[in-house]
């Protein structure tokens, strides 16, 4: 009877790994795929790509499916959810169903996106596009370097089917501020936004996810502080003091 048990448990375990690593790898594919996705590039579906034309339609779902991937971002990652989700959802593949869950609200604005047309600004050719383009490759770089700063397997779900499967505690780690985290509180949504605004063609489509996306970090960024808050209290109050939330040392110029 104990040897059944440790072998349900041992397959149990195993199952958890591959979907872990099951949803870690569309989390890879889904992140280059918004790459292009934002930068109209070697993808069969971009932002402005194939053309299209404004109406209200074409706003509506747009906003919508944004609104889709903003709700299930924010409120998944809240602890009060997460306690009442573990009840349900085994702990150890909690955050693995948090990052599959985000990898098909993103799926879901590739696939129903709609371009509304419409030129703000193009300075494609020119020497400003290029500034323009390093900026926004900065940026997606600053995203993925600042996973692996905190701990990028942990953040995509790995670490926790990895010791699940081998039978240990999940490290626990304090509270860090390493390299880019000692310059902005938030360096992972400070790199979205250089990625989603350094562009040398700004489209009304453009224009509409980059306004609608800078309006969820910060209101997600906000929520976010204070799960940091209550779990850290006065050292994340001492680091909110002197580190600036979104923008490396504008406080410090202010």
């Amino acid at each position: 009877m104990e040897s059944s048990c440790t072998a349900g448990k041992a397959t149990m375990a195993t199952i958890f790994l591959l979907y872990g690593v099951a949803s870690y790898a569309l989390f890879l594919a889904t992140f280059l795929y918004a790459i292009g996705f934002v930068g109209n590039f070697l993808v069969p579906k971009s932002m402005d790509l194939p053309p299209g034309e404004f109406t209200l339609a074409a706003l509506a779902i747009n906003l919508a499916v944004l609104g889709v991937f903003a709700v299930q971002h924010s409120v998944m990652a809240r602890r009060g959810f997460k306690a009442w989700w573990t009840r349900i959802v085994p702990p150890a593949i909690e955050r693995s169903t948090y990052v599959l869950a985000t990898n098909l609200a993103l799926l879901l604005i590739f696939w129903q996106w709609r371009p509304l047309g419409g030129v703000l600004w193009d300075v494609s050719g020119s020497g400003l596009a290029w500034l323009l383009w390093a900026l926004c490759a900065t940026g997606w770089g600053v995203v993925l370097v600042s996973t692996f700063l905190i701990d990028h397997f942990e953040l995509s779900g790995l670490l926790q089917v990895w010791c699940h499967f081998r039978g240990k505690p999940l490290p626990q780690k304090g509270f860090r501020t390493p390299s880019f985290y000692r310059h902005v509180r938030h360096p992972i949504y400070f790199g979205f936004l250089l990625a989603f605004w350094a562009t040398p063609v700004m489209t009304v489509t453009h224009l509409l996810f980059a306004l609608a996306t800078t309006g969820y970090i910060v209101i997600g960024t906000l929520l976010e502080e204070r799960d940091l808050v209550a779990h850290f209290e006065d050292r994340y109050r001492e680091y909110r003091a002197r580190v600036p939330m979104l923008i490396p040392a504008l406080r410090r110029r202010l």
